[in-house]
């Protein structure tokens, strides 16, 4: 039976007064009991009160029928569990009871105390049980619709650099100029590069959903230090200027791997996504770690986020322009990191003009 502190909702729909009396004096002492003298007022209590389980009704009432009841708020009101009382009890009112009202139970009419608590209780575990699987229900049908999505992007971001690499060979079997084959080359190594960034992170997905959290003390020095040689060519190359700051004074503790994975994938949107028109190119990347909490800032001058994009962007496989294109896993995985570590992001960014992500983690 429930406990004071975890009282069951109830609802009973009677048109006789007394009757309402007597259900909530029998069950008020260890459930929450609400009683309506009709419909109307029944279909109130409901709107009211979402998380009503148990939903009694008399069958026989002037205005409707408890089965005709039970058979319209199945529509509107599809959780709370459905139990007829009657003190008519020929073959055809359960059947339709059954079929229509798709009632959990039967009480005849006058009840025993026995047969409302026992009802309660197993319509209660019934309740429970439905809106498990209910909830399994809604994170299948996510991960199904994630798996769309997935089956998609493989053949479409898997298969675009590999025909273009193989379009490419196909090219430069019939070339002898020197200029031409490394013309060629080069739209291999672009092709080779668009699919092993893929494959990163890809990987960094799976890793996120599988993975546990190994904290240990993060030196951002040391992190931005691995980041720099690693953009730094792509920096000088692009014409790009690339400035670090760090500020880091005190003790910073979290998932290293994680924090470089937000940090590479947010250094590597703003190379990717700079205006190629600008003759003055910036990323600047900013951390400062004060009272236990990691500010970290990056900003490009790049070509912007329109503004009905922003709430878009870190959307598995999602892609705000067609410039650079990407994998679509990038920003997901930042968010689903951010998520593990008890973090959030900011994004401010205008038109032509350059983007900004800020990040901010708390220490673990």
């Amino acid at each position: 039976m429930a406990t004071n502190t975890e009282k069951i909702k109830i609802l009973y729909v009677d048109d006789e007064q007394d009757n309402l009396f007597g259900f909530k004096a029998t069950l008020r002492f260890h459930y929450q009991v609400f009683t309506a003298i009709d419909v109307t007022q029944a279909i109130a209590h409901l709107d009211a009160n979402p998380d009503i389980r148990i939903v009694f009704s008399d069958q026989r009432m002037p205005e409707q029928t408890g089965i005709d009841f039970f058979e319209a708020i199945r529509i509107s009101h599809p959780m709370p569990v459905r139990i007829l009382i009657t003190a008519y009890t020929d073959v055809e009112s359960v059947i339709d009871a059954i079929n229509k009202g798709n009632i959990f139970r039967y009480i005849k009419k006058p009840w025993e105390e026995s047969d409302l608590f026992s009802a309660v209780e197993e319509a209660n575990k019934f309740y429970v049980t439905n809106s498990l699987l209910t909830v399994k229900h809604d994170e299948l049908q996510k991960a199904y619709n994630e798996l769309n999505k997935f089956a998609y992007s493989i053949t479409h971001d898997i298969r675009g650099p590999i025909s273009g690499l193989m379009g490419a060979i196909d090219v430069a079997r019939d070339i002898s100029d020197i200029n031409e084959v490394k013309e060629m080359l080069f739209l291999m190594e672009k092709s080779l590069k668009k699919l092993d960034m893929y494959v990163i992170n890809m990987n960094d997905y799976y890793s996120l959903q599988r993975g546990e959290l190994v904290i240990a003390e993060i030196d951002f020095n040391e992190i931005f230090e691995e980041c720099v040689s690693l953009f730094d060519v792509i920096a000088k190359v692009n014409r790009v200027t690339f400035n670090v700051n760090v500020k880091q004074n005190e003790i910073f503790r979290s998932d290293k791997v994680l924090i470089k994975m937000i940090i590479h994938n947010l250094l590597s949107n703003a190379f990717k996504y700079q205006d190629e028109s600008k003759t003055e190119k910036v990323v600047e990347a900013n951390v400062e770690i004060t009272n236990g909490s990691a500010t970290i800032t990056v900003k490009d001058s790049g070509i912007g986020i329109l503004g009905n994009h922003i709430g878009e962007i870190f959307n598995l496989f999602y892609r705000a322009t067609s410039q650079n294109v990407g994998s679509g896993f990038g920003l997901y995985n930042v968010k689903t990191a951010l998520l593990k570590l008890n973090g959030h992001i900011e994004v401010a960014s205008v038109m032509n003009q350059g983007t900004t992500f800020k990040v901010i983690l708390p220490s673990i």
